[in-house]
């Protein structure tokens, strides 16, 4: 048995620019976190005692007999990449929902790609747990989505991450002094707006329409580098100012990133003291990141009272394996089932009455 734990992350700067349509053609950057929430996946080789090969366990559960058959697409394309020949059992729990901004499909990749590699006994680096998942998502999958989360959730930490337009990135963890970080965290506010959207859809109205976006994506690359420059600084006002910045560039990409609902909760978040915020990843709802002084929190939380406030620390872990025991090998047998035609699995019925089983042992006693 495997379990993995990746982290979900909080992206504050710079999100647009790490798609593959902008960072290409000018280079990309972000500035983001890991948080303490996570995405935990468990696998095991299957035994050869089931009528199906494969379990799969998500929001439904699946028993395909063949890799085609897997109706998840992500978890299709990773066995198909790993070349996973034997049956196995996959199950999925999360500590936040899907589709809510946070990078939880990416933080899935990620998480299922590092547990079926420690099942089959290896150890990716990093690197090459972010780049098989972008290539995954992008390539295999034809999502429309950044590369920004697979790093995130491959690394973990607090972050700037450079997109090149050779394709490559690289991973700058911020060196701020604790205290730093945790004052700025004390500040953070996440709050859950029970609006679902599927991140590929909000994406896809803006992430390819670079040159009608440009004046936009290069002011997001900025407020990348003026957040960075802030932290550094420990202006940590300022910082919560360019959030607010940064969300008004943001929202001007698509008018399918905002929406009169978002807009209603960020504008009375801002009346009660909150100096910037934005909603986490494409937009559209899922959650939204508020900057918020402490003494302005209880007000903040109790006027928004209707959504779900969302605790979070800052992690620095990124996919880990947490969980690690050997089991039975049955490749010998499964080897063996695939050769074979095996008896098929089959219910038992009663016998007919009429029929005579002969004498029991009651009757040779009597």
């Amino acid at each position: 048995m495997i379990i993995s734990r990746t982290p979900f992350r909080i992206s504050f700067f710079g999100g647009g620019t790490d798609y593959p349509a902008w960072y290409r053609a000018h280079g990309g950057a972000v500035l983001a976190t890991t948080i303490n929430k996570y995405c935990y996946i468990s696998c095991r080789y299957l035994p050869p005692f089931f009528d199906h090969r494969h379990r799969i366990a998500y929001s439904r559960i699946e028993t395909p007999n063949l890799i085609d058959e897997v109706l998840h697409p992500a978890v299709r394309e990773v066995m198909r990449h790993l070349d996973i020949e034997r049956g196995v059992a996959i199950s999925h729990d999360g500590d936040l929902p899907a589709r809510g901004g946070v990078g939880s499909s990416s933080a899935f990749t990620v998480g299922l790609l590092n547990a079926l590699y420690a099942l089959k006994g290896r150890i990716p680096s990093r690197h090459d747990l972010a780049t098989e998942s972008i290539w995954l998502e992008q390539e295999r999958l034809k999502e429309t989505v950044g590369s920004q989360d697979q790093v995130l959730a491959a690394y973990g930490g607090f972050n700037h991450v450079q997109f090149h337009t050779s394709g490559q990135f690289t991973v700058r963890p911020m060196t701020v002094a604790p205290d730093a970080l945790d004052a700025l965290n004390d500040r953070l506010m996440l709050f859950f707006t029970g609006i679902k959207r599927t991140a590929s859809n909000i994406a896809g109205s803006y992430a390819n329409d670079v040159d009608r976006n440009e004046a936009h994506l290069r002011s997001l690359m900025q407020l990348t580098d003026d957040g960075v420059a802030a932290l550094a600084a420990r202006d940590l006002p300022r910082f919560g100012d360019l959030l607010h910045e940064a969300w008004q560039a943001k929202r001007s990409l698509s008018p399918m990133v905002s929406n009169p609902e978002i807009e209603e909760i960020y504008t009375e978040a801002r009346r009660l003291g909150a100096r910037g915020g934005k909603v986490i990843g494409a937009g559209g709802g899922g959650f939204i990141l508020l900057y918020v002084e402490p003494a302005d929190q209880t007000r903040v939380k109790e006027r928004l009272s209707k959504l779900i406030h969302v605790p979070f620390r800052f992690e620095h872990s990124g996919s880990s394996i947490i969980f690690y025991d050997p089991e039975t090998d049955y490749s010998v047998e499964h080897r063996a089932r695939d050769a074979e035609a095996i008896t098929p699995f089959r219910e038992a019925h009663a016998p007919d009455p009429g029929w005579d089983t002969g004498p029991t042992a009651c009757d040779a006693n009597a």
